[in-house]
């Protein structure tokens, strides 16, 4: 070993201090840079981590709210379908209450009607029978004033007879 120190020329009191410089070196390096990079590290990996974790459940999240949402968008489209059934049936029940109503009323309107056009015909009947009753009488007046023989006078009143028959 001697041998070796003295080819190399080293000096074991310089080899000692390189020594304890050197674990100086290490012991800062590893106080100030190695050990606050180790802690930032491991920083950086949770929160890498927790990202990733935190990304999975958002997705799941997202993938069953979206199920939910068309779970819901197909539950709304069927109960709109079923509303839309439901009125229209209940339009159509009203349109035909509401033709049976108009026709009900029609033909009470139409018997109205007849019922009064029958009035006024036997009105008018009944008015053109006093009226001709009158001239009858009138005229049978003035015939009897003049003297008619009876066999006119008895054909005069079975025509007029025969005629309101």
């Amino acid at each position: 070993m001697q041998s070796i120190i003295s080819t190399f020329h080293l000096d074991i009191k310089i080899l000692i201090a390189q020594l304890i410089n050197f674990a100086v070196v290490i012991w800062v390096l590893y106080r100030f840079a190695i050990k606050p990079l180790n802690k930032l590290m491991s920083e950086r990996s949770q929160t890498i981590e927790k990202g990733l974790t935190d990304a999975k459940s958002n997705a799941e999240t997202l993938s069953k709210t979206k199920e939910e949402y068309e779970k819901a968008l197909r539950e709304a489209q069927k109960e709109a379908s079923d509303i839309f059934t439901k009125a229209k049936k209940e339009a159509e029940v009203k349109k035909n209450e509401m033709l049976e109503d108009a026709k009900k009323e029609v033909a009470k309107t139409l018997a109205q009607g007849k019922t009064a056009l029958e009035e006024e015909k036997q009105k008018m009947l009944d008015d053109a029978k006093k009226e001709l009753a009158g001239l009858v009488t009138s005229a049978t007046e003035k015939v009897l004033t003049k003297g008619i023989s009876e066999k006119i006078d008895s054909s005069i009143i079975e025509a007029s007879v025969a005629h309101f028959k």
